[in-house]
């Protein structure tokens, strides 16, 4: 990779890319108790945070789609537009529910990783498309798993299930392009730089704004949560 996206992403990528910062002491703490069980600050954060990547990973692959030089590009935009449309749908299902207000744009990071990627084209847009989402989807990976093993709240149990799912996937494809830069990637996972907090936290939508909805593409083959089950799971 050139060096301008090495000094991009060591710039920018850290775990919380995707909106998840794993270092705040107060995550555990409870907020509220709902009938599908209790809501930390984590868990919260968690949808908010789910949101916040679809705002940025979705535009990004209907750019991939215009831009992208390769088959493999195009169809992991594809999985991008397709996977954040499915799991939007369900955040905005949960939210009112625990009563999460959700924003409207992603974090001054992750728009800025859309800014770039606006800006580059050819060859060098394919190599830092693939390397900027594998380690994005990387970083977040663990996090997601975490989510899942310690919620005490089913409805954000069944979310964190649908993400595991559809970061996987996105992983997957971006590796199938064949560009990704493993020692960088794994290195930018695991070496984080420390940003002020307010760059990586996705801002809350002004009062009254009309909720943003990505939509489905007509073909899209991911679906959003069935919540029956989860609602059921009444603690």
């Amino acid at each position: 990779m050139g060096g301008a996206m090495s000094l991009t992403l060591a710039a920018l990528a850290y775990p919380s890319m995707l909106g998840l910062d794993t270092v705040s002491s107060s995550n555990d703490r409870i907020i509220a108790n709902t009938q599908w069980g209790p809501l930390t600050e984590g868990d919260r954060d968690f949808v908010v945070k789910v949101r916040a990547a679809g705002l940025w990973e979705y535009p990004l692959g209907q750019v991939g789609l215009q831009k992208g030089q390769s088959k493999e590009v195009r169809t992991a935009s594809e999985h991008l537009i397709d996977g954040h449309a499915a799991l939007d749908e369900s955040t905005r299902k949960i939210a009112p529910m625990l009563n999460i207000t959700l924003p409207n744009v992603a974090s001054p990071q992750q728009e800025a990783f859309v800014v770039q990627l606006k800006a580059e084209s050819g060859k060098q847009f394919d190599v830092d498309f693939a390397n900027i989402l594998r380690m994005t989807h990387g970083s977040i990976f663990n996090t997601i798993a975490k989510v899942r093993s310690t919620t005490k709240n089913s409805l954000v149990r069944a979310l964190a299930d649908q993400a595991n799912d559809t970061v996987l996937d996105h992983i997957t494809v971006m590796e199938n392009t064949g560009l990704v830069d493993y020692d960088s990637t794994i290195f930018q996972q695991t070496t984080p730089p420390k940003l002020p907090q307010s760059d990586m936290t996705p801002p809350a939508p002004p009062a009254g704004q009309p909720q943003v909805v990505l939509t489905a593409p007509p073909t899209a083959t991911s679906t959003p949560l069935d919540l029956s089950a989860a609602v059921n799971q009444k603690q």
